[in-house]
């Protein structure tokens, strides 16, 4: 896990399978990320690390305060710009794949200034 983009990515993964599912396992976020078991394993120990999740055999792996409040900031911003980019006319895997692209590098300024933009457009 060599970047913020990684930590970011995971993280979500982790907030989207636990929605989906009671419990959420390393073999889970391999198959969903398609990355290797070692390479999640890794990732997951250094998020435990850094305090972002806690894992336990029978409750699977769980985030943290600190971990749920930065991937639903990043999940936030990967629905929000997937139905901007509908909204224009993109077709929704075009639209998925560039706004997990963007999500990451977008700064919150700009983010917010879009969310504000794309609400208000919505209203009329």
């Amino acid at each position: 896990m060599a970047n913020g983009e990684s930590k970011e990515m995971y993280l979500e993964t982790i907030l989207i399978l636990s929605k989906e599912n009671k419990t959420v396992r390393s073999v889970d976020i391999s198959e969903y990320m398609g990355f290797s078991k070692p390479s999640v394993s890794r990732a997951m120990g250094l998020l435990k690390d850094a305090g972002y999740i806690e894992e336990d055999y029978r409750e699977g792996i769980n985030l943290t305060k600190k971990g749920k409040q930065i991937a639903e900031d990043v999940y936030e911003r990967h629905l929000t710009l997937t139905k901007m980019f509908e909204s224009l006319g993109v077709d929704h895997d075009t639209a998925v794949d560039d706004a997990c692209k963007i999500e990451h590098f977008i700064s919150d300024k700009t983010f917010k200034a879009i969310k504000k933009h794309f609400e208000e457009y919505n209203k009329e």
